[in-house]
């Protein structure tokens, strides 16, 4: 798996995707949505390798269970936790989105992802919002730090625990406006997901505001969006993280009514390859395979209420 150049690891995910719901077209039209997921995940995950935590619902009902109350490094899908944490201070008046944040040199991580570490211009200033918007797209690390300085470590796992995750907490270090992104279930990061989307987890505001970034093409496109058209990725809400050797996967996939159908919670760890953070890594292939059958589950017709991607040309 190491040595696939791109178009190689493009053509596995692709074929293992076509084979799991083609192989077999008798039993493919005979056996059930959840019973197609079912099948995905099992070969899509002894392919990969590696420990997974699972849980996936389609239409409320339980489709995928393994493991789904183990607690496990979130790495960065907490970062949903984390701007759940903050705009449930928007909703409250205690911040707004347009209020700015300080980037300082000392706060930012050179080494992180995302964008801040590369601008080189220090200090600066952002707004709440714009700190957000790169948390859940570029997943950026320094942005976390910047909602910590909104939101301490303490409040913020407090926040959580009145939501009811109690399982899903930063961890705090010694300065209290910074955190390590924690540990996690995939049953609450399900749970908190599809909160989110019924709209009971933050004001219709801040829940439209969220689902905007987590379903926009800005964010997460290299497993369970890989193989799908930008008008398919604008119905899929998604955070991915890795680290060491783990690398996890949580979102929502909305149906042609843009009501969400399924909700997954996909985590793994050592499926080998831990230096590889790219799109041939095991088990992001596993999910690039899984996407596509996870999608084919939900009803969709030709019009999709999700903003189309239609790119400009500047001016």
């Amino acid at each position: 798996m190491t040595n696939l150049n791109r178009r190689a690891a493009l053509a596995l995910a692709a074929a293992s995707a076509t084979a799991l719901t083609t192989a077999t077209p008798a039993a493919a039209q005979s056996s059930s949505p959840a019973q197609r997921i079912q099948l995905a995940y099992r070969a899509a995950t002894q392919a990969a390798g590696g420990t997974w935590q699972a849980f996936t619902t389609l239409n409320s009902q339980s489709v995928i269970t393994e493991n789904p109350t183990t607690l496990t490094e979130a790495y960065s899908v907490n970062k949903i936790a984390v701007a759940t944490a903050v705009l449930d201070k928007v909703d409250r008046g205690l911040l707004q989105l347009s209020q700015r944040v300080d980037v300082t040199a000392d706060i930012v991580i050179p080494t992180g992802d995302g964008i801040l570490p590369l601008d080189g211009a220090y200090p600066s200033s952002i707004t709440i919002g714009h700190a957000l918007a790169l948390l859940l797209t570029v997943s950026d690390d320094t942005a976390v730090r910047l909602a910590g300085l909104v939101c301490p470590a303490k409040e913020l796992n407090e926040i959580l625990v009145a939501k009811g995750f109690p399982n899903t907490q930063v961890v705090p270090v010694a300065n209290p406006n910074r955190f390590y992104l924690g540990k996690t279930t995939p049953q609450e990061t399900h749970d908190l997901l599809t909160q989110l989307a019924a709209g009971t987890l933050l004001s219709a505001t801040s829940t439209a505001y969220l689902l905007k970034i987590l379903r926009s093409q800005a964010a997460f496109t290299d497993g369970i969006r890989r193989l799908m058209s930008s008008d398919e990725r604008a119905r899929v809400a998604t955070k991915a993280g890795w680290f060491n050797d783990g690398r996890n996967e949580a979102g929502i996939i909305f149906d042609s009514a843009d009501k969400p159908a399924l909700v997954y919670a996909l985590f793994c760890q050592g499926a080998g390859d831990p230096t590889n953070f790219g799109g041939t890594h095991p088990a992001v292939l596993a999910r690039v395979a899984l996407g596509r059958v996870l999608l084919d589950a939900v009803p969709a017709t030709t019009t999709v209420k999700a903003a189309p991607y239609r790119p400009t040309n500047g001016g």
